[in-house]
């Protein structure tokens, strides 16, 4: 499969909250990381997602919003994803930005090199990714 998306997570289905119009799904990651993604109950339906199923999940890099360090706020972005930064790669605007998860997971996310430099960041340091359940794509074998 070749895609655009930067972040492509591949797992296994552990939840489903259906609703009258969209569905909350939690992937479980090979590592035990958890991503959650919003999809409409019609395509629920026509991908046929089941607790146990396969899965992967799509999120482009430039959705992801990167937060440096702890933080005392509550965000209303579903998934929070906690880790340490494993690289940076700075271009002539935008800095790309690779955090290694617990579970060992990457997720990368692309911001401008002004909030790279605002944020501090450095490899090793802790940081998360934030990333509106809405922007996960999902996707199964056809």
């Amino acid at each position: 499969m070749n895609v655009s998306a930067r972040n492509i997570f591949s797992g296994s289905i552990s939840a489903i909250v259906p609703g009258s119009v969209n569905a909350e799904v939690e992937l479980t990651l090979a590592g035990g990381d958890k991503l959650v993604a919003i999809v409409t109950e019609s395509s629920t339906q026509s991908l046929g997602l089941a607790v146990g199923k396969a899965a992967t999940a799509l999120v482009k890099a430039p959705w992801v919003i990167v937060l440096a360090g702890e933080s005392n706020l509550k965000f209303s972005a579903r998934n929070q994803l906690s880790g340490k930064v494993q690289s940076l790669s700075k271009g002539a605007v935008n800095t790309e930005v690779a955090i290694e998860l617990a579970g060992g997971s990457l997720v990368y996310a692309v911001i401008t090199n002004d909030a790279a430099k605002e944020l501090q960041l450095s490899v090793g340091a802790p940081a998360s990714a934030l990333i509106k359940a809405s922007h996960v794509v999902l996707a199964v074998p056809a």
